[in-house]
Formats: C-alpha cells, structure tokens, sequence
C-alpha cells in the first residue's frame, strides 16, 4: 500500500508499492547509469541548466535547474536526426520518477511492450516547481517566479531542443498536469511531436469544482498563521492537513475503497494514515506554486491547432473530470486528428490515479503508435 502521495500525479494509488528511486545525480553531474532495485530498470539521470530564463509574467531566473531520467538510448535515423524519443510528464506534485513504478513501467518499458526501451528513448523531466528542478524551497520561498503551464511547458521545450538535441517528438504524453501540458503543446507547437496522448484532464480552463477545492487548498494552508507568508521556520502543518484531506477526496476511487476498506475502522485507519504520510512529503510553498500553476491554463479557444494525433483518455470514476461533463464530446469535434475514451468505472480503476495503471490503456498507446509510424497513414 502506498503511503506517499504524489498528489494529483498518482493519489489513488491503492494497490502497489511505488519503486524505489535510484540514487539522484549530484546537480550537473554527467549521466551516470544507476538501477531501480524494485524494477531493475536502468535510468540515467542529469540536469538541464537554462541561464536567464523568462517566464510568461516577465519575470526572470538567472538558472533554472531541469532535472531528468532517461530509458533506453537515442535513435538517429538517416539524415542523423534523433527519432524515437518519447517523453512522459508528471503531475501536480509529482516527479519523473513516478513513471517507474510497476504499475506503469512494468506493462510498458519491456521487451515487446509499447514503449520498450530497446526501440524507444524515454525522457521523464522534473518540472519547474517538482521533483529535484528548481522550486520554491531552494531558497526563495515565495518570492520565486510565479510559473505557469506555458512556463513549464517551455522549459521542456527547451531540455529537448537545447539540451537533448531533439528536432521532433516521436510521442509526448502525460498524466493529470502532464495531461493538460500534451494539450499546451498541441497549440503552442504543433508540428513538435508525432503524436500526443493525454491521461486525465480536460482541454478548457479549470473552473467549477475542479477550481472550487484547488483553491480551497491554497486557502487552506495561506490561512494557518504558522505559515507567516511563506516565511514559516517548521512546516504550517493545519494548512497542510487541510490540502492532504482535500486531495484524498479528489484522488478517491468510490468503488475501489468500498472494496478495500469497506469497515469503519479500516476506511479511518486507511485516511488518517495517508493524511500523515502526505504531510510528511509536503512543502507548503512548494504546494501552493504547483496547484497555482494551472491558473492560465485554458487551450479551449484554439483547440483547432491541434493537429496532431491525439490520443485522449480520461477514467469515469474520476472526480477532478466528471464523466457526465460533455466536454470531450465538444472538444473531439473541433480537434482534426482525436480521439476520446472514457474507461469504465469498476472496483479495480483507481479515480484520477487510472492515468499511472498503465493496464487500462496501453492498447491505447500501441494503437497510437502504430498509427503514426511513418509506413502508415494517419487515419
């Protein structure tokens, strides 16, 4: 049973364990290949540095820190371009590393499985704000730049070009805030990427109830005194307990807990403890610019620039993107090359969290891939 939540990245994660992370780099260290012992899978890890970069409110960091772990190695293809590389994005509060638990990597990383790392190259980047990349709690607490999606969504683009040397994206996908930055980069570049496939989110500005309880979470840990504008020498941890309760509600799976905790002292004792654990794992800070972060978010009015294929799968049992709003319905029509499906609820999907079970749509992701190889036509 997972204790640590990864937030809105994998919070219904009820059944396994997460994988052990491998040792990190030290900062701008070269790559060095290191093990996952759960998982066996060989990761390299490095950091990407971007001197003076500027984010969408004018604001500026004279180095921002990208850190990243690859699988596989890249493929040149005959005018020495790279072609296979695929990247996977996190979500809120998340890490690339989340993508090397079983439940995600052991149904796709193998020999034979969609994304094999004998053919493909995999890059799992640490966003601005997460993970070991450049944050908050480095040091300037709230008087760090107040990202966005686009801000984050070009610092990848950045990795990848200047870093990684890549011209074209064989397939960008992502979970929950990954989700919603495959659709930033969709409109923003194009033509960047063979194919997208989005996991958990919705193509329209966040508001309603998805709005509601983010912002209850941000009151919620502004509003503890022990927080002192950011300026707190120990964790504000009211504030925190607040966010903690609030996103084991919106990462619950109804029917999954039923099953699992379905007494009054196991479903107390099963709560209280994630609570705990989450606290454990959590900045306020660092919280409150990941939920922020999804202010601007709103790619409704230019869904059309999105050409190209798309992918698009969200869970019925997920409470952050109700199943009975007919929002893909209206957004598939407007987008040229996508596609949509909704996972049934059952007591095995996982609420928001189906998106890191890779089980439940790898057939997805191989249909996509097949799709968009260069033999075949996009249909």
């Amino acid at each position: 049973m997972t204790l640590l939540l990864h937030l809105l990245a994998g919070l219904a994660s009820q059944a396994s364990s997460p994988a052990q992370a491998a040792s990190p780099a030290p900062p701008s260290a070269p790559a060095a290949t290191t093990m996952n012992a759960a998982s066996t899978w060989p990761i390299q890890e490095a950091d990407f540095v971007t001197d003076d970069f500027r984010f969408q409110n004018g604001e500026r960091l004279p180095s921002l820190r990208i850190h990243y772990t690859t699988l596989g190695q890249p493929h040149r293809n005959a005018q020495g371009e790279i072609d296979n590389a695929v990247m996977i994005l996190h979500g809120t509060g998340g890490s690339g590393k989340q993508f090397l638990r079983p439940q995600f990597a052991d149904d796709l990383y193998g020999p034979g499985q969609p994304l094999d790392i004998s053919r493909y190259w995999i890059i799992l980047p640490d966003n601005i704000g997460h993970g070991q990349s450049s944050k908050p709690s480095d040091g300037a607490r709230m008087r760090f730049p107040a990202y966005d999606y686009r801000d984050m969504v070009e610092a990848q683009h950045q990795l990848l070009t200047k870093g990684l040397g890549i011209r074209q994206m064989r397939l960008i996908m992502g979970t929950s805030m990954g989700c919603m930055h495959s659709f930033v980069w969709g409109e923003v570049y194009p033509r960047f990427a063979r194919a997208l496939m989005p996991l958990a989110c919705q193509p329209v500005e966040i508001g309603g109830l998805n709005r509601m309880w983010r912002q209850l979470l941000v009151d919620g840990i502004r509003s503890d005194p022990a927080w002192a504008e950011g300026e707190y020498t120990s964790q504000p941890l009211q504030g925190l307990r607040t966010a903690a309760s609030l996103l084991i509600v919106a990462g619950a799976a109804p029917l999954n807990l039923q099953k699992a905790y379905a007494t009054r002292e196991a479903a107390t004792a099963q709560a209280r403890a994630r609570v705990e654990a989450s606290i454990a794992a959590m900045d306020a800070n660092d919280l409150i610019y990941q939920v922020e972060a999804s202010r601007t978010y709103d790619p409704w009015p230019n869904l059309e620039a999105i050409t190209a294929p798309v992918v698009w799968i969200n869970s019925a049992d997920d409470f952050i993107n109700p199943h009975n709003l007919d929002i893909p319905q209206r957004a598939i029509a407007r987008m040229p090359n996508a596609r949509f499906r909704l996972i049934p609820e059952s007591d095995e999907t996982q609420g928001h969290g189906t998106h890191t079970w890779a089980r439940f749509w790898k057939e997805d992701l191989s249909d996509l891939l097949e799709r968009t190889n260069t033999s075949a036509p996009v249909r």
